[in-house]
């Protein structure tokens, strides 16, 4: 598969998983309000959607070549091992 081709597949499966996970919240948090008269078995299911979309984010982030944490942020910069330059070499 070209590069360019799985990027654009790793954010379509990105993006089904984002859409998925604030379906699966918002039927979630909509359910509880008793005046929608929304059946509360599909709750359980909506509860189940957010770990789904969960995975299809991390297959599309794997596919699509994001799964490397960069060098940009913060915490990695300073108080991980590997990019920290202040280390002694003995």
């Amino acid at each position: 598969m070209k590069r360019k081709t799985a990027m654009r597949l790793g954010n379509v499966f990105m993006g089904l998983g984002l859409i998925t996970m604030v379906g699966g919240v918002g039927y979630s948090v909509l359910a509880q309000l008793p005046q929608l008269n929304l059946p509360q078995f599909l709750s359980h299911g909506a509860v189940m959607s957010i770990f789904v979309g969960a995975l299809l984010w991390l297959a599309g982030a794997r596919i699509g070549g994001h799964e490397r944490v960069a060098d940009r942020y913060w915490w990695v910069r300073h108080f991980d091992k590997r990019c920290n330059r202040n280390t002694r070499h003995s």
